[in-house]
C-alpha cells in the first residue's frame, strides 16, 4: 500500500533536486534503504551524496540499511547532507 509524504531537501540536496520540498507516493513500509532508493529514482543526481546524508523521518533520524520504517500519511522525510562550517 502506498501513502503520501512530504520530503524537505536541505543544502546541497535542494541544490541537486531543484527543489526544497516535494510531496511523493511511496510504500508505507519499506527499508531506509529503500526510501532512499525511491528518492534517487526521482533525483538521479541525489546519488552524488549517498555517502554523506542523513535522512530523518517524523524529525529523527534513521540510519540507512534495513532498517524498517512504517510511513503514514502526511510524514515528513528530510534529506540532510553534511553541515559546512567550523
Amino acid at each position: 500500500m502506498n501513502t503520501e509524504v512530504t520530503v524537505f531537501y536541505f543544502a546541497k540536496s535542494a541544490e541537486l533536486t531543484g527543489l526544497k520540498s516535494e510531496t511523493i507516493r511511496v510504500p508505507s513500509e519499506l527499508t531506509t534503504l529503500e526510501l532512499w532508493q525511491e528518492l534517487v529514482n526521482r533525483h538521479s543526481r541525489l546519488s552524488a551524496v549517498r555517502e554523506s546524508v542523513v535522512l530523518a523521518v517524523r524529525q529523527e533520524y534513521v540510519a540507512f540499511g534495513n532498517q524498517r520504517v512504517s510511513l503514514q500519511h502526511g510524514d515528513e522525510v528530510a534529506v540532510i547532507p553534511p553541515l559546512s562550517g567550523g
